[in-house]
């Protein structure tokens, strides 16, 4: 009799005090199983009353690619062929299942929740790093996501050895090693075909430019961004300035739907003003030029930042 009613107290107290903690979480105006939650002190999508973020930021739309979510929008459809160089009777849904026959087919980081702070670094290959010394700040994070074919090697102190993904289009593709995520970044159907490609067949060479036709990297850790998600930023996020977002700012804004904290490495122009990639001084042209509006994103990655979304650390 004595054991029944301590259980019977013992089950009173845990029910008001799961009464209590939904209390708390409503006033506070979070959902427990939301990815506003987490065990960061600050959470990137928490504060979503704010307008400017709110109109943003969508955690509905498609992330990355699978079998059961690779349909695409009507819209989406007719953007994404916009973008084609070349238009034929391409299968899109033959290319899918030949795709998901050779690449992981299954949910990624849908771990959101209060036991998680998931810090990640997006990390540029603008010429500020030079001199930085962020490698060993860059390397502490949990996920370290670098654009295109920025090299580590020979430049860790300033930008660090560690890559946990790599985001590449068949124009920008380099060698990755086994351990790291390869996010394809489709901006066109011949990129899929492409990374088809690579590890198959090898037979694209060419796109609008010679390309490579094979490329070190796991399979088993190829990602491919949703076209979806690059009509989203395109939309939401830059109000379709530019006629397709760049790769840097798409991994940036992926980061913040992937993430709890996001660090910023390597975006915009050195102190003196000028433009280049760390690893060469070729690059010195204006970041507005060519498909993207680079002010546009710049001055976006600047709000976040001044929403306290983000940390930008802008070198030398």
């Amino acid at each position: 009799m004595v054991r029944r009613t301590w259980l019977i107290s013992l089950f009173q107290a845990l029910l008001v005090g799961a009464i209590v903690y939904l209390v708390v979480l409503n006033l506070m105006q979070l959902d427990p199983f939301s990815e506003d939650v987490c065990a960061c002190v600050q959470c990137i999508a928490g504060g979503k009353k704010d307008p400017w973020f709110r109109q943003r930021y969508k955690t509905l739309v498609p992330k990355l690619m699978s079998r059961q979510n690779s349909k695409l929008s009507t819209n989406t459809s007719k953007w994404w062929q916009s973008l084609q160089i070349r238009h034929g009777d391409v299968n899109y849904s033959a290319v899918v299942k030949t795709l998901f026959s050779l690449f992981p087919d299954k949910e990624h980081y849908s771990d959101a929740g209060p036991h998680r702070c998931r810090m990640c670094a997006v990390v540029g290959n603008s010429g500020n790093l030079e001199g930085s010394h962020y490698g060993p700040l860059i390397d502490a994070h949990d996920f370290v996501i670098r654009i295109n074919a920025g090299p580590t090697t020979g430049f860790e102190k300033d930008v660090g050895s560690k890559t946990t993904h790599r985001a590449i289009y068949p124009e920008s593709a380099m060698d990755i090693d086994n351990s790291t995520h390869l996010i394809l970044v489709p901006f066109k159907v011949l990129d899929l075909q492409w990374l088809i490609s690579i590890f198959t067949t090898k037979h694209i060479k060419r796109t609008y430019k010679a390309v490579k036709s094979t490329v070190q990297a796991n399979k088993d850790k190829v990602m491919i961004l949703h076209p979806e998600f690059i009509r989203y930023i395109h939309e939401n996020w830059l109000q379709k300035h530019g006629k397709y977002p760049s790769t840097g700012f798409i991994m940036l804004v992926f980061s913040l739907h992937v993430c709890d904290q996001v660090n910023v490495f390597g975006f915009g122009a050195r102190k003196d003003g000028k433009w280049h990639h760390y690893f060469d001084k070729k690059y010195g042209v204006s970041y507005n030029g060519g498909p993207h509006s680079g002010n546009t994103e710049y001055n976006i990655i600047l709000e976040l930042e001044h929403k306290n979304k983000i940390q930008i650390y802008k070198g030398s």
